[in-house]
């Protein structure tokens, strides 16, 4: 990817009204704290951050953005929030994102990933200052036959977990306000952003491989696996990011050429295993020991999904730029640093620097 393209982007964003929702959490504060960087009017829009470590707080992003606690499933306060502040471009990342979770908690699961995009998508209809939407889901919105080829952008939508099934459900409706509404109006761009599995620093989740690894080391007991052959297409967080960015203005400049779905994810030749992926964060951080789980009665998950990125090669110019290798290495690099005492926020801002001018 020419690195003109997103420079471009992210230079048109100074002085911009930004609405993020899910601002507090991984992709969220990372998206924040770049728009915030240059110069964007961000507004944030989320749940308080989980408790324990946190990347929104160790960016001390409620110093940098307008922050506000709310959930999406609060129709009314979202809704206010918005049409105050009259944002230009909205990017809507909120969401219960851990599939573990979705089987013990469907119903929430459901709530916020389905009836919270609804409560998005009809705020972002009436708000008349909105040039740009990137409606944010998963590439587990893909029917997975579990087949070697990477999922296209018109390949049926569905869903096994209920994680999966809500992030098919929420396109769907996404299409529908589409084709209902957005597309007859010309001064808005709207699409959906499907990304692989994403990696980085200041992921704390629980359930996650990379903060589970940095967890487990960190308590000096083995790091637990559940599927260690499942495969991913696994990406650094700044890959789909410069997507969003590049996909966000291109929307605000010509919003019938951009409007509809895209992929933003790795090649096929960067797909890895659970087990490949927890044996570079050890090697990496010449620490830790891998546990392959026993658990019999652990629920479903895919063992095989990767992305076809054609659509946005070819016509937004975007590429990946690093590899799994360096998206490994760069990953375990930030909590090494972090661990040893180092400022997050400078090494944020520092790969942030590096993945810009390579």
């Amino acid at each position: 990817m020419d690195k003109m393209i997103l420079q471009d982007a992210l230079n048109s964003f100074k002085g911009k009204r930004v609405f993020i929702t899910g601002h507090t959490g991984f992709k969220g504060s990372w998206l924040s704290f770049i728009l915030s960087e240059v110069g964007a009017e961000v507004m944030g829009y989320a749940l308080n951050p989980i408790e324990g470590p946190s990347h929104f707080n160790m960016l001390n992003l409620s110093s940098k953005i307008n922050h506000m606690v709310g959930d999406i499933r609060d129709a009314s306060k979202l809704d206010k929030a918005i049409h105050k502040f009259q944002p230009e471009y909205v990017f809507h990342l909120a969401a219960q994102p851990l599939v573990k979770k979705s089987y013990e908690d469907p119903v929430n699961t459901f709530d916020t990933n389905i009836m919270g995009s609804v409560n998005l998508l009809d705020s972002v209809r009436r708000c008349s200052s909105i040039q740009s939407l990137v409606f944010i889901t998963s590439d587990k919105c893909y029917e997975n036959m579990e087949w070697i080829w990477g999922y296209r952008e018109t390949d049926k939508l569905g869903g096994y977990d209920p994680y999966s099934a809500s992030k098919g459900a929420a396109e769907i409706i996404f299409s529908s306000y589409l084709r209902s509404y957005f597309e007859s109006r010309h001064t808005i761009g709207a699409a959906s952003a499907r990304a692989g599995n994403v990696i980085g620093g200041g992921d704390w989740a629980f359930d996650r491989i990379i903060p589970d690894c940095i967890r487990s080391i960190e308590k000096n007991v083995p790091i637990e696996i559940r599927n260690p052959l499942a495969t991913r297409p696994w990406q650094h967080v700044l890959e789909p990011l410069s997507g969003y960015i590049i996909l966000s203005t291109k929307l605000g400049h010509e919003p019938k050429k951009f409007s509809g779905s895209w992929n933003f994810g790795p090649s096929s030749s960067e797909v890895r295993t659970v087990k490949e992926v927890a044996s570079k964060m050890v090697y990496y951080l010449d620490k830790g020991i891998i546990k392959i789980s026993s658990d019999i009665n652990q629920h479903h998950e895919a063992m095989l999904l990767q992305l076809n990125c054609d659509k946005s090669q070819q016509i937004l110019k975007w590429e990946p730029r690093w590899n799994v290798e360096e998206t490994l290495k760069y990953t375990a690099e930030w909590y090494k640093k972090v661990l040893n005492g180092e400022s997050a926020e400078d090494i944020t801002r520092i790969q942030i620097k590096k993945y810009l001018n390579e």
